[in-house]
């Protein structure tokens, strides 16, 4: 029997549970408290602030920060050797929970009658504040994941209970935004988004705070391969991950799942502005699709030890396609047959989805130990951080690159407000024909993703269920 893990006061944590689920759930709830809001940009800051097609250059600039912010917040927590009172990951998570706060609401700030080198400015510096708030807090809650337990089972738990927070994360702004958000005519209301960023940020704060007071560490990282061990190098690190076959193809994954998720979103607010005639139930109808994933949960950790993470996950992968090509069937003339067709298309790609979402997860938690098996050292900050990287790149630019497609359409279309003289973009001048494109273009993001979630996991990753069992057999070996 493999001896328990001990803190450095020599207290042994309690046999893992329920409430480590529980607690990991409330983290990336807390997270997406904050993240959910990402979608709602685009609509603000095209729409509210009146920015067009400058929104899209926008976007690539601040990618600039976090090409620079993911891999550097990794490299300092892999590199902070200091003793914490009860972990170092759950010391940066705290912080990182203060500044968001108010973090989101800095990218929300209305004011469409300032010039347009002040909404840069603005828009910029908002985003720079929340999103390395946001890496301080969620690079080192993805890592805690392969520090909670070693047990491919548990960390399917985790897993699986992450995806329930991520999905009430979402669902909560989701449904609720909407009729909070828009006025009686449909259009956007700058101030009432901004208030809901705030509430957001402390809402994610109590969310942090309780998964912090409940998590367990169990996973000693003090023991190393080789005794000689050489000082952290980061270019080794990234060389490390860049070798790392299933950080890479669980990276491509994410990757592509963020592009359907993040580069859609706009599109399908509109389509059910313009469209559906009716924004009010987008959230509705998107919570929804979430009904497989939520199915899907319970059985994850059943099926992981039956089958495998990889396994599960390219099956996943199949039923997010199908879905994707069926979102191509469209009857423009009769809307109520379309969105019937829309929902149960979006049902079978979200199966799929819920299939890949719910042992993410703990795939990237392999990936670190994987790094260890390879090379002798962990390093989560590093690993956990460039795949949040590449993560983000996608929300970045799937949403930029969405937006100067839908322009080439004719989604933009600015006119002045006469009342404040500020530029907004009234949906209720654009053609019939702006909105089918509108419809298309979703279909199209979405297969893609799927496409590359396929690619990512079935061709790249290359941990399978024997695989995975042969490495954590000589990880245990060499740790005794």
């Amino acid at each position: 029997m493999a001896k328990r893990p001990t803190r450095p006061n020599g207290d042994i944590p309690r046999n893992f549970g329920i409430l480590d689920s529980v607690a990991y759930a409330a983290g990336d709830l807390g997270c997406n408290m904050s993240f959910a809001l990402k979608g709602t940009m685009a609509l603000f800051w095209t729409q509210v602030m009146g920015m067009g097609l400058w929104y899209s250059l926008l976007l690539i600039i601040v990618q600039v920060w976090d090409a620079i912010n993911d891999p550097l917040i990794g490299v300092i927590i892999d590199a902070d050797k200091r003793q914490y009172k009860r972990n170092k990951f759950l010391t940066y998570i705290w912080a990182g929970s203060i500044g968001l706060i108010v973090g989101g609401a800095c990218c929300f700030i209305p004011v469409p009658q300032a010039p347009v080198w002040a909404k840069f400015i603005i828009f910029i510096a908002g985003y720079v504040i929340w999103d390395a708030f946001y890496t301080v807090a969620n690079v080192p809650y993805g890592s805690l994941l392969s520090l909670i337990s070693k047990d491919p089972a548990d960390r399917a738990s985790l897993s699986a209970w992450r995806s329930i927070g991520s999905i009430v994360g979402n669902m909560l702004p989701m449904v609720l935004l909407p009729f909070i958000m828009y006025n009686a005519d449909g259009s956007l209301n700058g101030f009432k988004v901004f208030l809901a960023a705030l509430i957001m940020g402390v809402l994610g704060f109590f969310c942090f705070q309780f998964m912090i007071r409940n998590t367990e560490i169990r996973v000693d990282t003090t023991v190393k391969l080789n005794d000689d061990q050489p000082k952290f190098n980061v270019f080794q690190a990234l060389g490390n991950f860049l070798r790392n076959r299933p950080a890479v193809g669980a990276t491509v994954a994410a990757m592509g799942m963020f592009i359907g998720m993040q580069g859609a979103a706009t599109a399908v607010s509109v389509v059910f502005q313009i469209y559906f005639k009716n924004p009010q139930i987008s959230g509705i109808v998107q919570m929804f699709s979430m009904i497989p994933i939520l199915l899907f949960t319970p059985l994850a950790r059943k099926m992981v030890v039956k089958f495998g993470k990889k396994e599960l996950s390219v099956i996943g992968s199949i039923c997010s396609i199908i879905g994707g090509l069926g979102l191509f069937l469209m009857f423009p003339e009769n809307t109520g047959l379309d969105l019937i067709i829309y929902i149960l298309c979006q049902l079978v790609y979200s199966l799929g989805l819920g299939i890949y979402s719910t042992v993410s997860w703990a795939m990237m938690g392999d990936a670190i130990d994987y790094n260890e098996w390879k090379t002798g050292t962990r390093e989560e900050g590093v690993v956990y951080s460039l795949h949040s990287f590449f993560r983000k790149l996608a929300q970045g630019i799937g949403p930029a690159v969405a937006l100067v497609i839908m322009t080439a359409m004719g989604y933009v279309n600015n006119a002045v407000d006469p009342a404040t003289g500020a530029e907004t973009i009234d949906v209720t001048l654009l053609a019939w024909d702006v909105a089918v494109n509108m419809r298309f273009l979703v279909a199209v993001l979405f297969t893609v993703a799927a496409v590359m979630q396929f690619v990512g996991l079935a061709l790249i990753y290359d941990l399978d269920k024997k695989t995975l069992a042969k490495m954590n057999e000589d990880l245990t070996k060499h740790k005794a």
